[in-house]
């Protein structure tokens, strides 16, 4: 029988963080304090009452998008499981929350270990639990999802997290949720669940994000920049470097898929969420010196076909415009993002990667041969 256990805050050890919020006066984690505009909380209709507490299973949640949604939900009253293979610490303690808070979330999260694959493991297990709803941050495939679906029969709501890297390449943008896709993209197994959720006799939501940055992000979106500015070099961007993207911020996403939960507005919909402004790639690599209080960095264009990086990739966005149109999302419902983009970028900064702690070590080996030297990396 698979195990649910409730962690202690003393059961767990983290490197020392934060223990008081007054640190980081900026961040929307000061659950506890009512300032204006500085205080990440959800609003006005984001707000989930506790009477309306549901048994919330996460797949996911340890790594980046589901630490933020779990915060959420919990604060709200639910009953929070994540579902993880058991690798990482099922919670730990972020930058700016308070050893009360920390300690109330620790206590109240619950842990349901296992492999998604094991499809008959994921059948039996949730079927004996029982849950009221599916947040499916990690999936990637439709066969990963079907089995949720078979054993949870009376599920109220599954909310996907797709992306939008579905939508076929297009010279008309932003994309809408009405666009063409690509059935061939490297997210068709992201396409599949949504055509298989459509399929099904399930209320479900899909949620598809352009960029995604913010504290403990995984990917190497403003990372790639931060380390290069700490160190002081070039950096090389593809092309003219007018390239047009999004980001939007994971507090923001996190939002917004709490706003669908329990929302008739959002049965059987797929919502693009980001920023609601976009930015080039020039005016990226400036916004991140700005949020990290670095100079205007030195930007070096190049033309990738003058190149063989071999298997590495020397920038961390396609080389063309991609964004999506985030109007469908507030004029359902209601969402209007918290963070314009070096407001995100500055709280990821100073949570995160100004605090010393990234995921991935700086390599600088594909700029120094788009600079044709070798540099010594600071």
């Amino acid at each position: 029988m698979a195990r649910l256990v409730a962690f202690q805050q003393n059961q767990l050890s983290f490197p020392p963080l934060a223990s008081s919020l007054s640190d980081f006066t900026g961040t929307r984690f000061q659950t506890h304090i009512q300032l204006k505009r500085k205080t990440w909380q959800p609003k006005g209709s984001f707000y989930v009452s506790a009477s309306t507490n549901k048994k919330v299973l996460i797949m996911g949640g340890t790594r980046f998008i589901g630490v933020f949604l779990s915060r959420l939900l919990v604060k709200q009253g639910h009953q929070v499981t994540l579902f993880t293979r058991g690798k990482a610490p099922i919670t730990q303690q972020l930058p700016g929350e308070s050893d009360t808070d920390f300690a109330d979330f620790s206590s109240k999260i619950l842990h349901l270990k296992g492999d998604r694959k094991d499809y008959d493991f994921v059948k039996s297990s949730l079927s004996a639990q029982g849950f009221d709803v599916v947040y499916d941050i990690n999936g990637r495939e439709a066969e990963e999802v079907e089995p949720i679906i078979d054993a949870l029969p009376n599920l109220e709501q599954f909310i996907y997290c797709s992306s939008a890297g579905v939508y076929l390449k297009s010279d008309i943008l932003p994309h809408a949720e009405i666009d063409a896709v690509d059935p061939k993209s490297r997210h068709k197994g992201k396409l599949e669940t949504e055509s298989l959720l459509q399929s099904k006799d399930v209320n479900w939501t899909s949620i598809r994000p352009v960029y995604i940055y913010g504290p403990l992000n995984y990917n190497p979106v403003e990372e790639w920049f931060f380390h290069r500015l700490k160190a002081g070099r070039p950096i090389p961007i593809p092309g003219s470097g007018i390239q047009i993207t999004q980001l939007g911020h994971v507090k923001d996403l996190a939002t917004a898929f709490v706003n669908v939960l329990g929302n008739d507005k959002a049965s059987k919909q797929i919502f693009n969420i980001s920023g609601d402004k976009y930015v080039t790639f020039d005016g990226l690599a400036k916004a991140c010196a700005k949020a990290g209080g670095f100079p205007e960095p030195e930007i070096i264009h190049y033309n990738p076909k003058d190149f063989d990086f071999g298997k590495k990739k020397p920038f961390p966005f396609r080389d063309q415009h991609f964004f999506a149109s985030v109007e469908k999302a507030k004029s359902v419902l209601g969402l209007e993002p918290d963070f314009g983009l070096v407001e995100g970028l500055t709280d990821s900064y100073n949570l995160d990667f100004g605090r010393g702690t990234f995921r991935k070590e700086p390599d600088f080996s594909t700029d120094d041969i788009i600079l044709g030297k070798s540099l010594v990396s600071v």
